[in-house]
């Protein structure tokens, strides 16, 4: 079963993208994270024609969230992280589908910082750590899959000094992250690869593509029993590079049946 994450960048001015990405990679579960859509413009007749059902909690011009599954519907769980009643933002979006449960996440970036933006950040990491021990408690297979807006490590990026004073990159939310892996979750594509250098997000700006000066923001996170049926975790990097791309790359991991 492969489940993957991929920040479209806004899936409308995206779509032949994600089309192409989904009929070429067939992942069983896709989410995705910043569609920039509203629920009524959602393109769901181009994703059904590609053989998905799908939930999706939209918001126009930005954030958006949406799980996608191969020739099933999900079965939606959770719209929103409790816990903030006036968080408008549409940042999370929890489902079941092939037998594992599953949440699109799209994590504040938090910048400037500091200021309420990098606050707010830490607020809904917290929150997102509340909603995961109670998911921990239902015992499911579980994959917490999206932008994380987190470097955790200094080998998750090209240059320490370029992103030093960046939200991405500061003490408390690397902290915030790494408590959830304290908690037993296991960060995929960390276990998979322990060296680092794998990059998922290229900026548009100063030819970061073509310098290969990215950093990893995307991450799967695996409770125990999803961890334990791991095969592998990769990124589509060649998606990055094709016409009118997202910034982001495809991430996805392989778990054995």
């Amino acid at each position: 079963m492969r489940i993957a994450t991929f920040n479209i960048n806004g899936i409308k001015a995206r779509l032949p993208r994600l089309i192409e990405w989904l009929e070429e990679t067939q992942p069983d579960i896709a989410c995705l994270q910043e569609i920039k859509t509203s629920d009524d413009s959602f393109p769901i007749k181009d994703i059904e024609g590609a053989g998905y059902g799908a939930l999706w909690h939209g918001q126009k011009g930005f954030n958006g969230v949406a799980i996608l599954a191969r020739g099933e519907q999900p079965v939606e769980i959770l719209r929103g992280l409790p816990g903030e009643a006036e968080d408008e933002h549409s940042r999370y979006l929890e489902a079941d589908a092939k037998g594992v449960r599953v949440a699109s996440i799209y994590l504040p970036n938090g910048n400037p910082c500091p200021g309420p933006k990098f606050d707010y950040k830490l607020r809904w990491m917290k929150r997102l750590r509340d909603r995961a021990a109670a998911i921990w408690a239902e015992e499911v297979p579980t994959i917490l899959a999206g932008d994380y807006n987190v470097i955790p490590y200094d080998r998750d990026v090209y240059a320490t000094q370029a992103m030093q004073d960046d939200a991405l990159m500061q003490p408390e939310s690397r902290t915030a992250y790494r408590a959830m892996l304290g908690d037993g979750w296991t960060d995929a594509l960390a276990s998979i690869h322990p060296a680092g250098g794998v990059w998922t997000y290229w900026d548009y700006q100063a030819g970061a593509w073509p310098r290969n000066a990215g950093f990893r923001i995307d991450h799967l996170l695996l409770s125990p029993v999803a961890a334990d049926r791991l095969v592998t975790a990769q990124v589509d990097k060649d998606h990055r590079g094709r016409e009118k791309a997202s910034d982001h790359a495809p991430v996805w991991v392989e778990l054995r049946d």
